[in-house]
C-alpha cells in the first residue's frame, strides 16, 4: 500500500468508522467526506473531515484530489422528507463522478445481497442502479455485498436486544425461517481495505461465518442477554403496524416495508459463488454468536434512534 490519501465516506458513522480506523491505526493519511461532525470525534486531528456537499461538485473534486481509493459507504435505509432513494441514487453518481475527475484510481463501493435493477423494492433497486453507475464509471472497483452488519454501533441486532430487554412478547413476520448471513463490521472494514489493494474489478457476497433464520437470530440474541420473552409468530401487517406506531412513540423509523418484503424474502442470504461453487469459506470469520456473549451485558441496554443520528 502506498502513501496515498485514502478517503472514506462517513467516517464518523458506522461502517465508515471501522474502515477509516484501520488506516489511522496504520499510519496513513486519511480523510472523510462527511455531513456529520460530531462532537466526540474518536479519531481527532488524525482524520481530516471534508464536507459530503453533493450540490457543489467543484467543491467535491477539490476534497477528493490526491486521493488514491475512495471506499464508498453513503446511502440512505428509507425515504424520508429529507432524503430519498432516488436521490441517493443520485448523489452516488456524483460521488463517482467527481472522484473520476479528481484522478481517484479505485472505488470500494458497500452495497447489498441481491441487489436487482428489476426488484419491486426501492431499497433493494436503488442499490442496483448505484452499482451500475459505478460499473459505467470507468474506474477501477470492488463491490462489497453484506447482508446485515453487526457491531457495537449497529441499530438493527442492538434494537432487537432492546425490545426483547423492555417487551413481554417479541414477534417475528409470518414463520420467521428467512434467512440472514451477518458479517461482522471490522471483518468487512478488512475486506474493503484488502479490495482497496487490488486493481481487479470484482463483487464479492461479503458474508460472515453463520447463518440464522430471523427467528434463530432472535433466539440468539434473547438468550446471550439472559432474558425470558416467549417469540411468536405474527401477520406482517401487524407486525408493520406496530413498528410504525412504536416509531411514532420513538420519533424514529423502526421498520420499513421494503425491509420487512427483503427481508421474508431471504434477500439477506446468499448462496454465494464464492462459497458454494469454489468451496471457500464465506469472508467474515467472526461468530455472531461469539460476539453477543461478549457484548451481552450493553446489548440493548439503550435503544439506537436512526433518525437522532442522522440529525446530529
Amino acid at each position: 500500500m502506498s502513501s496515498a490519501i485514502h478517503t472514506v465516506t462517513g467516517a464518523f458513522g458506522y461502517t465508515g468508522r471501522y474502515i477509516a480506523k484501520q488506516f489511522i491505526d496504520a499510519g496513513y493519511e486519511t480523510h472523510t467526506l462527511t455531513s456529520r461532525y460530531p462532537v466526540d470525534n474518536l479519531f481527532g486531528d488524525r482524520i481530516k473531515a471534508n464536507p459530503l456537499n453533493f450540490n457543489n461538485t467543484e467543491e467535491l473534486i477539490n476534497s477528493l484530489r490526491g486521493t488514491a481509493v475512495l471506499y464508498n459507504t453513503y446511502w440512505v435505509r428509507f425515504n424520508h422528507k429529507n432524503f430519498s432513494f432516488a436521490k441517493a441514487v443520485d448523489n452516488s453518481s456524483k460521488l463517482f463522478d467527481a472522484a473520476k475527475q479528481a484522478g481517484v484510481k479505485r472505488i470500494v463501493h458497500i452495497s447489498i445481497t441481491n441487489p436487482s435493477i428489476d426488484s419491486p423494492l426501492e431499497y433493494f433497486s436503488g442499490k442496483a442502479r448505484v452499482e451500475r453507475a459505478l460499473m459505467e464509471s470507468g474506474l477501477s472497483y470492488a463491490i462489497l455485498r453484506p447482508a446485515i452488519i453487526f457491531g457495537k454501533e449497529d441499530i438493527l441486532i442492538n434494537n432487537i436486544a432492546w425490545f426483547l430487554r423492555n417487551f413481554p412478547i417479541f414477534g417475528v413476520f409470518g414463520s420467521g425461517n428467512y434467512r440472514l448471513q451477518p458479517i461482522y463490521a471490522e471483518d468487512l472494514a478488512r475486506l474493503a481495505v484488502e479490495q482497496g489493494r487490488k486493481t481487479e474489478n470484482i463483487i464479492i457476497d461479503a458474508i460472515g461465518p453463520e447463518t440464522f433464520t430471523y427467528r434463530e437470530l432472535v433466539k440468539q440474541i434473547r438468550d446471550a442477554i439472559g432474558v425470558t420473552r416467549p417469540i411468536i409468530s405474527i401477520p406482517p401487517v401487524i407486525g408493520y403496524l406496530t413498528g410504525w406506531l412504536l416509531g411514532k412513540v420513538m420519533g424514529d423509523v423502526i421498520i420499513t416495508r421494503d425491509e420487512m418484503k427483503g427481508l421474508m424474502a431471504g434477500l439477506l442470504c446468499t448462496h454465494s459463488l464464492r462459497s458454494v461453487q469454489a468451496n471457500l469459506p464465506p469472508i467474515g470469520a467472526t461468530k455472531l454468536t461469539d460476539w453477543l456473549k461478549e457484548n451481552s451485558a450493553t446489548l440493548g441496554i439503550h435503544y439506537s434512534n436512526e433518525l437522532s443520528r442522522r440529525k446530529i
